[in-house]
């Protein structure tokens, strides 16, 4: 496979991998994660259920998440072809391997130990954000190993400034927290569902769950202050103001939201938003910190 497609093969795999993750979103909001019972990887005891209610959904996503497997396999065997010993697409697509063998471990964990569907137990709730990090994990390589296949030096931390070293740290640790927050949000709504934006759950009993949901607006808004602030004082002209409106963007899908009640098509939307934000941070990052090392000036 010549440089080119294996390219677009890269871009392709990532892409489906985060169809994969809104399809698992859709499992989540419907509560169809029991929809093929305490079976793993089979489902109800076969690999070709009858497909009806919650089986199609949760069934659906097993199927895009083993095509999603293979295509990183076969991912990780084309760059070892590729490059030689040592190119930085290697490390990239071996950890894609790790980072996916990781989902399929947990996703067979939520189902064995049925923490699915309309479970509310706190180690569902611990396994949740969990997952979302792992994910993010996944996503980072599989963009990053696209960005070595597409011709790309390896990354130079070091070289990097200490202020830029900073920024990128601070700021990806900022955006899987919000993240980890906003996966907890989202199985808050999905169990206890509220009307409205100041609308109580449809529960009587008071569970913690309730109370995390403010924690992943109010990082949100945070986060979207501190880009502004970091973006306008950095002196980075245009090349980085889309930074800002991205998360923007973000924030905006997410009042939307709930302000009409968390429906399916805005918690994807949401979810996808997210999702292009992490990629766009790991390849802008991985551009600062593959640029040359700058030759100090002269006395």
């Amino acid at each position: 496979m010549n440089a080119k497609a294996l390219t677009r093969y890269a871009w392709f795999t990532l892409w489906f991998n985060v169809v994969v993750i809104l399809v698992g979103a859709v499992v989540r909001a419907t509560g169809s994660g029991a929809g093929c019972g305490r079976s793993w990887p089979g489902c109800h005891g076969t690999f070709v259920p009858v497909l009806e209610g919650d089986t199609v959904i949760e069934y659906s996503h097993r199927v895009v998440s083993g095509i999603a497997l293979a295509l990183v396999f076969v991912l990780a065997i084309l760059v070892r072809r590729s490059h030689g010993k040592g190119h930085p697409a290697r490390l990239g697509a071996g950890l894609s391997v790790v980072a996916i063998i990781g989902e399929a471990l947990i996703g067979a964990m939520l189902v064995l130990a049925e923490w699915v569907a309309h479970d509310t137990s706190v180690a569902r709730v611990v396994a949740v954000p969990l997952h979302l990090v792992n994910t993010l994990f996944l996503l980072a390589v599989l963009t990053l190993t696209a960005f070595w296949v597409s011709g790309n030096p390896a990354l130079r931390w070091s070289g990097a400034t200490a202020g830029v070293r900073r920024v990128i740290a601070g700021a990806g640790a900022a955006l899987a927290a919000l993240a980890a927050t906003g996966a907890i949000t989202a199985l808050a709504d999905t169990l206890f569902p509220k009307d409205g934006f100041l609308g109580s759950g449809t529960t009587d009993e008071e569970h913690f769950l309730t109370s995390l949901r403010i924690v992943h607006p109010i990082l949100a808004l945070a986060l979207l202050a501190i880009a502004w602030v970091v973006v306008s004082r950095t002196g980075s002209g245009d090349r980085y103001r889309w930074v800002p409106w991205l998360v923007g963007a973000l924030a905006v899908s997410g009042v939307v939201n709930v302000l009409l009640g968390v429906p399916l098509w805005t918690q994807i939307l949401h979810l996808a938003l997210a999702d292009g934000l992490w990629i766009a941070f790991v390849w802008l990052s991985a551009t600062v910190l593959a640029l040359p090392e700058r030759e100090p000036a002269p006395a």
